[in-house]
């Protein structure tokens, strides 16, 4: 199925609108996530939807690290800092592999206790799943939504609505009322 392009403008559809809404986040945020990872840039990702709920995402620390790091003094000096050597990076990702697994221990019922800030980095990788998750099924809804239209149609065009005589009635559809 080929896709065409798309009209810039309101979808009026509220159940459309929010389909988008959510497919259009989800890729938006994979993008940024992919973007960060591919080029090792620091990214944070603000989006309010139209019932003012707040999705964010920020690549490295929280948001509100990266708003401070990046919100005084010159842009410029910041800008240059020095990339990770390879140990740092490792160590970091070991950090956060062992906040998933301790995550997913205290989620299965552990006895883990868990920091405000370890769950605030499960929460977002939480909420990522989560659009993925929702994303997936949007479009196997939508696929089988297509399949039975085509089935629908398929059939209409294969049924033969000849009009049936019968004995007289004036309607060959209604049936006489003499039961009651």
């Amino acid at each position: 199925m080929a896709r065409g392009r798309v009209q810039m403008k309101r979808i009026e559809n509220p159940v459309h609108r929010q389909v988008t809404f959510c497919k259009r986040r989800a890729g938006l945020l994979k993008k940024a996530k992919e973007l960060s990872v591919l080029c090792d840039a620091e990214i944070g990702v603000l989006i309010f939807s139209a019932h003012g709920k707040l999705y964010e995402l920020a690549t490295k620390g929280t948001m509100h690290e990266l708003i401070n790091k990046y919100s005084g003094g010159t842009q410029h000096e910041e800008a240059l800092v020095e990339p990770m050597d390879a140990k740092k990076e490792i160590d970091m990702l070991k950090q956060e592999i062992e906040i998933l697994h301790k995550g997913l221990r205290y989620m299965f019922g552990g006895s883990e206790i868990m920091t405000l800030d370890e769950l605030l980095v499960l929460e977002k990788h939480l909420e990522i799943w989560i659009y993925h998750i929702r994303s997936a099924k949007m479009d196997i809804m939508l696929q089988e939504i297509q399949m039975l239209r085509n089935k629908v149609e398929e059939n209409m065009n294969n049924t033969d609505f000849t009009t049936i005589t019968t004995n007289n009635m004036p309607h060959p559809l209604t049936v006489a009322n003499n039961i009651f």
